[in-house]
């Protein structure tokens, strides 16, 4: 099942380092089947806040994604980012295929009290 990474990063003041962070970071996520999906690009704020910035990048399983996060050329490069933009970032899997939300929603109406 495929999995995600999400970056909510807040504006920052441009940096040498940022811009080798993101020189760098392809090379990080590549062995791992990582690829871009969300990057550098304008969003919509449809409902409440999201001041900054949204990257996401796709991978083929949350253990690809945790064994990235880990590894020793992405925490080389971490701290570029992190010393210049705050921000969340978390892993997510994916819905495997054919996932039908009327299931999560069934299961929500069966664990409601009784009226």
């Amino acid at each position: 099942m495929s999995a995600y990474a999400i970056a909510h990063l807040r504006e920052a003041a441009p940096h040498a380092d940022i811009a080798e962070y993101i020189e760098r970071i392809t090379a990080t996520f590549e062995p791992y089947g990582g690829c871009f999906l969300v990057h550098g690009a304008q969003h919509e704020v449809m409902e409440g806040a999201w001041p900054g910035h949204v990257v996401v990048i796709g991978f083929p399983s949350l253990a690809e994604a945790r064994a990235w996060w880990a590894s020793a050329a992405y925490q080389e490069i971490a701290p570029l980012r992190a010393r210049h933009i705050e921000g969340d970032i978390i892993l997510v899997p994916g819905v495997p295929e054919g996932y039908d939300a009327t299931h999560t929603a069934k299961a929500l109406r069966e664990s409601l009290p009784a009226r």
